[in-house]
């Protein structure tokens, strides 16, 4: 009976434990928390078993020319669980949460072979801001990279596989209450959308690349206006001078992304939207 009790007591402790980690995730981003519904995924739009499907026609520069080509973003609701991260098989288990995935895909042809990019992202279904886990991989003829972001109460725990030299294997960690550049064409949507609205957080610079690279973080600004021409809600992200990103979300929910211009080309304009179970034959 005694050991009972004491695994008891373990058990208890494992999950309190847990449910603190996942506030302090919450709590790394207090200070622009106001400016986004918190609860923006969890609505009954994301509880239909389908996934939302857009492609957007895009721009990206390679080797010194644009490249056209789609860009496909999948989310879709699922049940991770603590023990590994990734989406449960075992529905009955005790540590299941739940998440929006987002799967960004390209292939971007160029002159002499096609560059693959595939982005995973799993956001708190109770918090758009907080992104649990991000992996990133890039496939060419040159080789292929694989880094996975993993987010805790001190920020986010890099590993990477890099076929380029002095990168190689490591790890590293990013500093708490960082946002990627890269979620931002999700948590953006969850805005409070105000005209005039601004606001600052850092903001570390899109890791949608075959490298590792030096991991800059900008102290950046975020400004909000009513864009009448298109009726969107723009929002204007300046990292520093010279490096301005645009992005253009739907006024009505859940608020897609209609467009995105960056300072250095990497645009995205929304071609097809569309939702259903892809994963179905």
């Amino acid at each position: 009976m005694k050991h009972i009790l004491i695994i008891l007591a373990l058990f208890c402790f494992s999950c309190k434990e847990k449910a603190q980690t996942q506030d302090k995730k919450r709590d790394q981003f207090a200070t622009i928390s106001s400016y986004f519904y918190q609860d923006w995924a969890n609505q009954k739009h994301w509880d239909d078993g389908l996934a939302e499907v857009a492609v957007y026609e895009a721009k990206r520069s390679i080797y010194g020319k644009v490249r056209d080509f789609d860009y496909t973003y999948i989310t879709v609701s699922e049940d991770f669980n603590k023990a590994f991260r990734v989406k449960t098989d075992d529905y009955q288990r005790k540590d299941l949460y739940k998440v929006l995935k987002v799967n960004a895909f390209a292939r971007i042809p160029t002159d002499n072979y096609p560059y693959h990019f595939l982005t995973s992202m799993f956001f708190l279904r109770e918090n758009a801001l907080v992104l649990d886990k991000m992996t990133t991989s890039s496939q060419e003829w040159c080789g292929n990279t694989f880094k996975e972001y993993l987010q805790d109460s001190k920020g986010i725990n890099l590993n990477y596989h890099s076929y380029w030299d002095n990168e190689g294997d490591g790890k590293t960690q990013i500093a708490a209450g960082v946002l990627l550049e890269d979620q931002l064409n999700y948590a953006l949507r969850a805005l409070k959308f105000q005209e005039g609205l601004t606001f600052s957080a850092p903001i570390l610079e899109s890791q949608i690349s075959s490298k590792v690279g030096k991991l800059k973080v900008y102290n950046a600004n975020f400004k909000i206006s009513d864009d009448k021409a298109s009726n969107t809600w723009k929002v204007e992200l300046t990292l520093e001078s010279g490096k301005v990103n645009s992005y253009y979300f739907a006024k009505a929910y859940p608020n897609v992304l209609m467009k995105q211009t960056t300072w250095d080309g990497r645009n995205l304009i929304l071609k097809d939207l569309s939702r259903y179970a892809y994963w179905q034959q």
